[in-house]
């Protein structure tokens, strides 16, 4: 009896313990900041973030939720008599996708690419006015210190 339970307890972690449409949801929170080129914070910029998932709109600093997706979100902020900024966030596979992989839940896996929850962005999103910038998660230990991982003046 103990063989025939641990059996079963195996199989269901391994069917859903990497799941990421159980452990994860649709939206991320991302925190935005505009920022001169003195690293001055720019209040009132207007931000618009796309991604295959949808477009948002807000005002900087702050939050907003967006939809996850496999797609990259491109971020464009403006304000009058500054330079506009983009930024381009990196999206990379959440540790639930590499679960589906490793377990072998090939149909979890399509769920989650198709849905978006298999994915994140960086948590900060630090727009830089007058520049183009790229920020990426892998590229910290800290994901919520990502730094730009290229600057390009426009």
């Amino acid at each position: 009896m103990k063989t025939y339970c641990l059996i079963a307890l195996t199989a269901a972690s391994a069917l859903f313990g990497g799941c990421a449409t159980i452990t994860s949801s649709e939206t991320q929170s991302l925190t935005l900041n505009a920022k001169s080129a003195e690293g001055k914070t720019i209040e009132s910029a207007k931000c618009t973030l796309k991604n295959d998932k949808g477009s948002w709109e807000m005002t900087s600093p702050g939050v907003v939720n967006v939809r996850r997706s496999a797609e990259d979100l491109m971020v464009e902020c403006k304000k009058d008599g500054i330079g506009e900024g983009f930024l381009r966030a990196i999206s990379r596979a959440a540790g639930g996708m590499w679960g589906n992989i490793v377990f072998g839940g090939g149909i979890g896996a399509i769920i989650d690419h198709s849905k978006g929850t298999g994915y994140n962005y960086p948590d900060h999103l630090p727009v830089q006015m007058g520049q183009t910038v790229t920020v990426d998660r892998s590229q910290t230990a800290n994901p919520a210190e990502v730094k730009p991982a290229e600057v390009a003046q426009q």
